[in-house]
């Protein structure tokens, strides 16, 4: 009769724990919802002209100036509390305009960045808000040129012809001041993510000079600036022990 009586009061305390259970893990969930910031994820591209660097290519015929786009990839992180927005994220984007086979040029960067905002609507689907803040991107130029005239004795045979294909590269490196907005949509069966744009500019503090593949000084080096302007599509999601 004891153990009858016994399982049957575990049996009614059982869904009572379950609650208490499922009222802890609620209550977690929103003090984690709190702090964890949102993931973003972007496509997109940036437009920039090199101008000293490409003046100096211009009167070599046998290479190719640098394109003025780039297609562009983010990974990051944002948070937005009491309307106020920050922002935090990694760029890498790519010209995507080598060719190996014949004369042409790439360029390529990476860059970090982080930033601050503001919503200025007060609307629980839609988020309209001013961005501005610092950052740092590392450049790589390459220029291939046409070597299908080479004779492949001559390259087997001579270090110097060897030597003489090797695509020439350059690099550089800027902090960078950004400003820019930001237009998001969340739809309300899908809470946890929304999807949006950014769009805005970047600019360098000052001209820095181009260096040898190896990052080493160069006399008479040309100098350029950052001036770009950029454009995303931005998805963002809450980190998944946020989602319901």
């Amino acid at each position: 009769m004891k153990i009858i009586i016994t399982f049957l009061l575990f049996a009614i305390a059982l869904p009572s724990l379950g609650q208490q259970e499922n009222e802890g893990n609620e209550n977690n969930r929103k003090k984690m919802e709190q702090f964890l910031p949102s993931v973003t994820r972007s496509i997109g591209g940036s437009f920039q002209q090199f101008d000293g660097l490409n003046a100096r290519v211009a009167n070599l015929p046998q290479f190719e100036p640098l394109k003025g786009y780039t297609a562009t990839l983010g990974l990051g992180w944002m948070k937005e509390k009491n309307r106020f927005i920050s922002d935090m994220g990694v760029t890498a984007g790519s010209s995507l305009s080598r060719h190996r086979n014949e004369k042409s040029s790439t360029v390529r960067y990476i860059g970090f960045n982080a930033n601050a905002g503001y919503d200025v609507l007060k609307d629980e689907r839609i988020t309209l808000y001013p961005l501005a803040g610092i950052g740092f991107q590392a450049y790589q130029s390459v220029f291939y040129k046409d070597n299908s005239a080479v004779d492949f004795n001559d390259v087997l045979q001579s270090p110097v012809v060897e030597n003489s294909i090797h695509p020439v590269k350059f690099h550089n490196g800027f902090w960078v001041y950004r400003a820019g907005l930001g237009l998001s949509f969340t739809s309300p069966k899908h809470p946890s993510g929304s999807i949006g744009l950014q769009a805005g500019y970047t600019g360098s503090f000052q001209k820095r000079a181009w260096r040898s593949k190896n990052n080493q000084s160069l006399r008479n080096a040309p100098r350029d600036r950052i001036s770009q302007f950029y454009i995303g599509l931005v998805l963002t999601s809450r980190p998944w022990m946020m989602k319901r």
